[in-house]
């Protein structure tokens, strides 16, 4: 496995990520002996960065990770953890909180879940509206002093904030959406962070399972699947983006490659500073996802993938208009 540092100042880590969510929340139930053993393999096959969030499941997701991790060398692997996001006990999506006391409080919890003295990758999973980034980045700022925390991060904001928050604390590297289908970033955010020496962790590589080549148009989703309310699933939407991943089909087959593997070595084509973190939840997916580890794209193999996805073609938004509106990134 390929190693890359998180931006100029962030941590080394492998050059594909592990993103946990899925093994506790949003898409439906999940294995957790499997979840623990697609870790396990992950780690296995020299993947170091696993990214989670305390409020995945409620807390459910660090303390699998903490399950997961028993017996391993801590030092080998890179923690990222999103905070603040509130829910009620329906699971229900209440707000954001990243005042500053509130931001000590949640890093007190997760390095309890999560069995560890710091976590290496510490970033609010949104911004607050009520809070200046400033006061929230300082708060971790004073988690790192203490040692508690190893590196800030951020997650899904715009370029103004990007800046503004690189200039109270170095930022090791911004988590956002970032796929064939969702490509928003390349205008003003990707520039940015490049120009403050701000690596990219993209989540949603394969948007959603939408460009993972398996999804079926006729699948039925479980009550609290994501996806269930994602416009890009719905009726209309959903037949126009599966036409594109059965034209992405046809230039990975022409590489020998899935559709999943091509999208991909697609993000991480973008550059050596995008980590594409894979959202594999049992040992199969995760062992197509590594196939993308030894995939190189050349300059006709992204001219056909342009041309079968061109930028701006996915049909529908990337979230509801309800969850758009906490997108700091789309303002």
């Amino acid at each position: 496995m390929r190693t890359t540092t998180l931006g100029s100042t962030g941590p080394a880590v492998s050059a594909l990520g592990l993103g946990l969510m899925g093994m506790s929340d949003l898409y439906g139930p999940a294995d957790r002996a499997e979840s623990v053993a697609t870790v396990h393999a992950a780690l296995d096959a020299g993947i170091t960065l696993l990214d989670t969030g305390d409020f995945y499941g409620m807390g459910d997701n660090e303390l699998l990770l903490n399950d997961a991790l028993r017996g391993r060398n801590r030092d080998d692997v890179v923690i990222s953890v999103k905070f603040g996001g509130l829910r009620g006990p329906d699971g229900a999506w209440i707000g954001f909180d990243a005042r500053p006391a509130a931001v000590k409080t949640f890093a007190a919890y997760s390095l309890r879940r999560l069995g560890t003295d710091h976590i290496d990758v510490y970033r609010p999973s949104r911004v607050d509206p009520d809070v200046p980034i400033e006061d929230t980045v300082g708060a971790i700022a004073e988690l790192v002093q203490a040692g508690y925390v190893r590196h800030i991060g951020l997650s899904e904001v715009g370029a103004d904030t990007l800046r503004r928050a690189a200039a109270v604390h170095p930022i090791s590297d911004l988590q956002i959406e970032y796929s064939l289908l969702s490509r928003g970033i390349e205008q003003t955010i990707l520039p940015t962070a490049r120009e403050l020496g701000i690596g990219v962790t993209a989540y949603g590589v394969l948007s959603r399972g939408l460009l993972s080549g398996h999804w079926r148009p006729d699948r039925e989703l479980t009550a609290g699947d994501f996806r269930s309310t994602s416009p890009r699933f719905q009726d209309g939407n959903l037949e126009r983006n599966l036409a594109l991943v059965e034209a992405l089909r046809g230039v990975a087959e022409q590489r020998g490659a899935t559709v999943a593997q091509v999208a991909i070595a697609w993000v991480a084509a973008q550059g050596a500073d995008v980590v594409p973190l894979v959202g594999a939840r049992t040992r199969e997916r995760l062992a197509e996802s590594l196939g993308a580890a030894g995939l190189v794209l050349d300059q006709g193999d992204l001219a056909r993938i342009e041309q079968a996805v061109p930028a701006g073609a996915a049909a529908g938004d990337r979230y509801a208009a309800y969850a758009y509106a906490h997108l700091d990134s789309e303002r």
